[in-house]
């Protein structure tokens, strides 16, 4: 049902000049607080807390939130932003494999200021608005809309039956793109709830489950629910469906579970809305023989299992892992970083597989439901940096001289630029199953094989020795000559500039 349109929240923040993004995180945060967004920015520092640094080096934050929606049966996916934001952004979600095109409301200056971009979305989700196709369109401010304010929660909640969703996921209030993921996914849950304490629901496209079903909250390896559904098998329960869910009414299936297997700890939105619904929430994941033995007693006692059915189902599970683990064994010196959010779920793993891991970081922020984790890990002497700066990540790589580095690309690059072994977490660590016998063994091959290059690495070091680096970098017909004159020049130049700056400010 349409919604009549309502007054702006702050008419006087349309008045002045448009923000772009030139205009720097502090400029744009006061921008938008003044323009009626300070609730929602105020909830976001809440709920994502940057760290002792301003916040990780990461890709846009908002490919989170478009690639949750892309990901989604009969969701359209509308974005609200520069241009060449829009751009990028469209590129990354269509490289990342998105099946289906990314809408866009262009803007100028003019209709930015005036009101107009708001009434240009509103227009752009009436057209898009068919119940034949959609059962939702998800609206996305990115950072000048919602510096600028445009108010996208006056958008009608629905339109013949299509639900619509308005968010603001600014690169300067939402830290990391995971954590934007739980920007969409918490927005649909409180939506979902909304519906089901409204009256009935439709049921899941394979119908409801027979036994009781424990939530999976977190992006996984595609099989990885497969395992954890066996695994909870003996205790009388199912695996429910994952949030971010494929589709709308998987929504309503993961309100219903018994419990909330927090499996990524970075949802704290979403959280709040399990546990507005009654749902107990479990931190940490089956992963190894500890974290398993651990997880299944937390998840039986959240569910009310009865202790003998939850002793046997670790009966059944730990053997199988214990034997994997043994049989899989990793050998060398290991840091792991990355921005996934199951950084320390995979150190447990290597640990418990023999890997002498060193260092842990995150980009995401710690959260109670990554405590049990990092306790775990710590107990064992590794160092733990949540909302860890790509700075942290090298300076451990430096300090440990591991056998392998574990990380995002500029990690990897600067590993094998020191000949040391390097793998992309994103793509090859965390792109696998991890969870119970299943993922006790899934990292071994790669890491063992990883790990045996180095001598490679040492061969074409010594091959192409320090051709390429520094001022030798670049296409040259010549040998380039250093020349440390001119380099000596611009440091007297620099010094001299930096001391009439100093003077200046004393006067």
């Amino acid at each position: 049902m349409d919604t009549p349109s309502a007054p702006l929240p702050n008419p006087e923040a349309l008045k002045g000049d448009g923000l772009g993004c030139h205009s720097g995180r502090d400029a744009m945060l006061e921008a938008a607080a003044q323009a009626g967004k300070g609730g929602t920015l105020d909830q976001y520092a809440a709920d994502y807390p940057k760290g002792p640094h301003d916040q990780p080096q990461s890709m846009c934050p908002a490919f989170g939130s478009l690639r949750v929606g892309l990901r989604m049966r009969r969701t359209q996916t509308i974005l609200s932003g520069s241009a060449c934001c829009v751009y990028g952004l469209t590129f990354t979600s269509h490289f990342y494999g998105a099946r289906r095109s990314v809408g866009y409301v262009p803007f100028n200056s003019e209709t930015l200021v005036t009101g107009k971009l708001f009434e240009d979305i509103r227009d752009a989700v009436h057209a898009q608005a068919d119940p034949s196709k959609l059962d939702a369109i998800v609206v996305i401010n990115l950072c000048v809309p919602t510096a600028s304010g445009v108010p996208l929660q006056l958008l009608p909640k629905s339109i013949d039956g299509v639900r619509v969703i308005g968010i603001d996921v600014p690169g300067f209030g939402v830290p990391t793109h995971a954590e934007a993921k739980d920007v969409l996914a918490g927005a649909m849950l409180r939506y979902a709830r909304s519906e089901v304490e409204a009256g009935p629901v439709a049921a899941p496209r394979t119908g409801r489950a027979q036994l009781p079903t424990v939530t999976l909250l977190g992006e996984v390896f595609p099989a990885d629910p497969v395992g954890i559904g066996m695994m909870l098998e003996p205790m009388g329960l199912a695996a429910g469906p994952v949030v971010p869910t494929r589709e709308w009414r998987e929504l309503y299936q993961a309100l219903d579970g018994v419990a909330v297997a927090a499996l990524h700890p970075f949802y704290t939105a979403s959280v709040r809305e399990f546990e507005a619904a009654g749902r107990p929430v479990v931190g940490s994941a089956p992963v190894g023989h500890d974290g398993t033995e651990a997880w299944l007693q937390a998840i039986g006692t959240a569910a009310g299992v009865a202790q003998s059915k939850i002793d046997a189902a670790k009966n059944r599970m730990l053997p199988a892992i214990r034997g994997a683990l043994a049989a899989t064994p990793i050998k060398g010196r290991i840091t792991l970083s990355g921005y996934e959010g199951s950084e320390l779920l995979v150190a447990r793993l290597l640990i418990e597989s023999g890997a002498d891991v060193r260092y842990v970081g995150s980009a995401c922020p710690r959260t109670p439901w990554s405590d049990a984790d990092r306790q775990w890990l710590e107990a064992r002497g590794v160092h733990v940096q949540f909302r860890a700066s790509l700075e942290q990540d090298l300076a451990a790589m430096h300090e440990f001289k591991p056998d392998l580095a574990i990380g995002t690309t500029p990690v990897v690059q600067a590993a094998k630029q020191r000949s040391t072994p390097a793998l992309y977490f994103t793509n090859l660590i965390s792109a696998r199953p991890l969870m119970g016998p299943a993922g006790a063994g899934s990292l071994a091959a790669v890491i063992n094989a990883a790990i045996g290059n180095k001598a490679r690495f040492d061969a074409m070091k010594d091959f192409f020795g320090d051709t390429g680096e520094g001022y030798k970098s670049g296409v040259w017909q010549d040998v380039p000559q250093e020349h440390p004159e001119f380099r000596e020049h611009t440091r007297r130049q620099v010094i001299k500039l930096i001391k009439r700056r100093k003077a200046e400010e004393m006067i």
